[in-house]
């Protein structure tokens, strides 16, 4: 057994579902654009939920090589190398799927993964701090930044992703993104 990932090192992937027929196959369900974006991985850390873990800073599971994917009708799934019956497949069901930050590749210009964004300041045109970006929401027609202010007032704003309109920049150095978008909405 390798040792655990450094969550601050570590991304997570996906995460287990349940189990998929007798034979030790897992259901899975992918972070990656595209969701066969994951198959790339071929060794994974399998650790509970961080809720579940016993401490925030440290991670118990194991790493698990990839022995098979398959495309199923409702989505993907996976052999793992001694995960072997039902009962095996079914502990894993919640379960997380981590991989080291340096395996996942390099976002190209104007591209952003969402983990990068998570914590930065917002700031609109006018200098005015908007809050932190809390999370991000997948919607049909474009994703949402979840923006929460950071000056005591409780206030959540939630700014559409478009670059150049909404979005006039964003220094991952300085963790910091400029928007252009009405301030009392």
């Amino acid at each position: 057994m390798k040792t655990p990932p450094n969550p601050a090192e570590s991304v997570v992937v996906g995460t287990f579902g349940r189990a998929f027929g007798i034979k030790g196959w897992c259901w899975i369900t992918s972070y990656t654009r595209p969701i066969e974006g994951i198959t790339q991985y071929r060794t994974w850390f399998v650790a509970p939920p961080a809720d579940e873990a016993k401490s925030p800073d440290s991670l118990r599971g194991d790493w698990l090589k990839v022995s098979a994917f398959a495309n199923q009708s409702h989505g993907l799934v996976a052999k793992l190398s001694g995960v072997d019956n039902r009962t095996q497949a079914e502990a894993l069901t919640g379960f997380q799927i981590w991989v080291p930050a340096q395996a996942i590749p390099k976002a190209a210009e104007g591209e952003y993964y969402w983990r990068d964004l998570i914590g930065c300041q917002v700031v609109h045109v006018s200098g005015q701090v908007f809050g932190t970006v809390h999370e991000l929401i997948e919607t049909g027609a474009n994703d949402v930044l979840v923006v929460q202010s950071t000056d005591g007032e409780k206030r959540e704003r939630l700014i559409p992703f478009i670059p150049d309109a909404v979005l006039v920049s964003i220094d991952l150095t300085h963790r910091v993104i400029t928007v252009d978008w009405d301030p009392e909405f």
